[in-house]
């Protein structure tokens, strides 16, 4: 018991440190896993191509080699899309992004028919989307087929109609008769333009150019920022593909920068700020659609390798470290899909200790291990005993040059738990009168105890205990609580005060009868002590105690009603004895079977009478037609008499009524007919 009490003061501390201070950790299986189940396709193939994109893409980011086998399916989708003349730019785009990770087998000729289609699209836009389609399609086609002439020849022009749309904060608009301007729009804006510079015939207009850049600048003063570092764009609008959050507009900015970046150099973007959105992406962990896990993946991606500034990631495996255990601090430092990093140095620069402002600075260096690609520092620094700290740590480049590519972000610091087993002494209790001590026990803490005191309302009980840090400094746990529970159920909790590392409580009887509602009897005493960095937290009953406290005056407080267990429902219920009424009395078998001949009497008289009269089939009839009448007429009263026989048996009365009046109706139609023939043969027969 005392063992789980300690897991959980652990576990509640420890979320209360982390949702001060995140701690941010790259791509890892738990991504991979994700991906294969969310772009698993249910039906063997993908609804769209966008969404085929979207799940290769991740999966290829990821190097997830076990991908869904739809290939052939995929690319014969592929084919018609981009044969299709109804196909617009933006079905041509998504057909091209999907060939351009599954190589579908395509002519020239029908890639350069795509080509002369997404030109006139170029040339006949009016939105942002339709030259973000358009110019998209045109640069795959290049990266797909080298021989396909995909120049464009109004470049400058193209950037003029585009740069159009921008507005004066850095967003942009869609077209322009919708005033309203879009952050994931300006993503799709920068991502435009850097394919038109590709496609450019010549040089582009560099005035324009460094128009651009501005904008750029622009759009990043409205970035947003989390107390935990990260940077974030927010948007109000949906995307274009109806998908709307901070992940998408987030993601669209990622990309269009590293893209425009790829063909402008020179672009002046702070590290921190692009170390801060790599924060944003990581922060997110596993999302939980596929749309995002899309964005998110596909950014880091574009973080990965890019010409502003490549993220590093400072990460530590485990930020609990036992001293019982001797752990180790442990850093790893890697890109934000895990590659390794360039040579560099980890410096452990200050230790803050929770609660308090000042420092300790240290500047100690950790050491590198190659095999495992971790910095390790092998001892903790001098003077942190158990408790919660704050360790910032910065990151050295070895190669002066590496400065430029990536960034570090200063120093970075992380929450770390340094857990401990506390010393518990001097644990005692005693009864007292007055200032004199009647009677007094040790206790041994953690351990098992048993007590048997007793007290009147005019005594005292006194519990006292020490609790050290293994450096021998005085350690103030999170809880610390003494619980008095009468046999009745009623319950009293007293927090254990402390004076340094020396813990007391006193309890003065005569002071807390009308507490203890004037309840006599005894008392179990439970003693709880943890924190988040104890170890050997615990829940101790002590024993129990027997109070002597006055009778009740008339208008004392009564104790409150005690809560019904809601579990005691479900155990086991009063064993319930039915009592059956006694059988009556049957007669004799010899008197039941007289009976039964009795009531085969009238039948069989019924056969006899047959027999006397005569009764034969002569008058039968012969055709077909009435034959077939007269054959449902006698059915008829058959089912008539079946029914009865089940009516005896098993079906109730209304059932019978309701089966009866189907037959009556159906014996009177075919027993007119059936009559009517007789009646009309007997009249032929008279007249003969």
């Amino acid at each position: 018991m005392a063992s789980k009490v300690g897991i959980i003061v652990v576990v509640l501390a420890i979320a209360s440190i982390y949702g001060a201070m995140a701690v941010f950790h790259t791509i890892s299986e738990s991504h991979r896993s994700a991906a294969l189940e969310l772009f698993s396709p249910v039906t063997g193939s993908f609804s769209s191509l966008e969404e085929a994109y979207e799940a290769l893409r991740t999966l290829e980011v990821l190097g997830i080699k076990k991908k869904p086998d739809v290939k052939d399916h995929t690319c014969k989708s592929v084919v018609d899309t981009l044969s299709s003349v109804s196909s617009n730019s933006k079905d041509l785009y998504h057909a091209l992004q999907v060939n351009g990770l599954l190589t579908c087998t395509i002519s020239k000729g029908a890639l350069t028919d795509v080509v002369s289609r997404l030109k006139e699209a170029v040339k006949d836009a009016t939105s942002l989307l339709d030259y973000y389609h358009s110019v998209g399609g045109l640069l795959l086609v290049k990266h797909q087929n080298s021989e396909v002439d995909v120049i464009l020849e109004n470049a400058d022009g193209i950037l003029r109609s585009i740069k159009a749309l921008s507005q004066s904060d850095g967003r942009w608009r869609y077209s322009s008769n919708n005033p309203e301007s879009s952050t994931y729009a300006a993503g799709l804006a920068f991502e435009t333009i850097s394919g038109v510079i590709s496609l450019a015939a010549s040089p582009v207009d560099e005035n324009l150019i460094g128009t651009l850049k501005k904008d750029i600048v622009k759009l990043f003063d409205s970035i947003e920022k989390y107390d935990d570092g990260s940077y974030y764009f927010d948007d109000k609008h949906i995307d274009a593909s109806g998908h709307q959050g901070l992940l998408s507009a987030t993601s669209a900015v990622v990309r269009g920068l590293t893209k425009f970046a790829s063909t402008s150099e020179s672009l002046n973007i702070p590290e921190d700020k692009i170390l801060g959105l790599a924060r944003f992406f990581l922060g997110v962990g596993v999302p939980g659609n596929s749309k995002d896990l899309y964005y998110q993946i596909d950014a880091l991606s574009h973080l990965e390798n890019n010409r502003v500034s490549v993220p590093l990631i400072l990460s530590l495996p485990a930020t609990v470290l036992s001293l019982t255990c001797k752990d180790k601090l442990k850093v790893k430092v890697s890109t934000v899909l895990g590659s390794t990093a360039p040579p560099l140095s980890v410096k452990l620069m200050q230790v803050f200790s929770s609660g308090s402002k000042d420092a300790s600075v240290l500047r100690q260096e950790l050491h590198f291990d190659p095999k495992e690609a971790i910095y390790t520092l092998d001892a903790l620094p001098e003077g942190v005993d158990i408790g919660e700290y704050i360790f910032a740590f910065e990151i050295v480049l070895s190669d002066p040059e590496h400065k430029r590519k990536f960034a570090t972000g200063g120093r970075t610091k992380v929450p770390v738990h340094v857990t401990g087993v506390v010393k518990v002494d001097n644990a005692k209790v005693a009864v007292l009168e007055g200032d004199i001590v009647e009677s007094e026990k040790k206790l041994v803490l953690p351990g098992k105890n048993d007590l048997s005191l007793s007290a009147n309302h005019l005594q005292k009980l006194q519990l006292s205990f020490v609790l050290t840090t293994p450096s021998g400094k005085p350690f103030k746990p999170h809880q610390a609580f003494l619980k008095l529970r009468h046999e009745t159920g009623v319950e009293h909790i007293f927090i254990v005060g402390n004076s340094g590392k020396h813990f007391e409580i006193t309890l003065d009887f005569l002071g807390l009868v009308e507490k203890f509602y004037y309840l006599s009897g005894q008392y179990d005493t439970v003693l709880t002590v943890g924190d988040a960095v104890m170890e050997n937290s615990f829940l101790q009953p002590l024993g129990s105690i027997e109070l002597d406290l006055p009778k009740a005056p008339e208008k004392a407080p009564q104790p409150p009603p005690q809560a019904v267990n809601p579990y005691s429902r479900y155990g086991p219920k009063a064993e319930i004895a039915h009592i059956f009424r006694a059988p009556e009395k049957r007669p004799p078998q010899e008197v039941s079977f007289a009976f039964l001949g009795l009531v085969l009497v009238p039948f069989l008289g019924f056969l006899v009478g047959l027999l006397r009269l005569g009764v034969n089939l002569k008058n039968f009839p012969t055709s077909p037609v009435p034959a077939t009448f007269a054959i449902l007429f006698h059915g008829g009263i058959a089912a008539v008499l079946l029914l009865y026989a089940f009516f005896w048996l098993k079906l109730d009365l209304f059932t019978t009524l309701k089966t009866l009046g189907v037959i009556g109706i159906f014996l009177m139609f075919v027993g007119h007919r059936t009559l009517s023939h007789l009646a009309s043969a007997s009249a032929k027969l008279k007249s003969a």
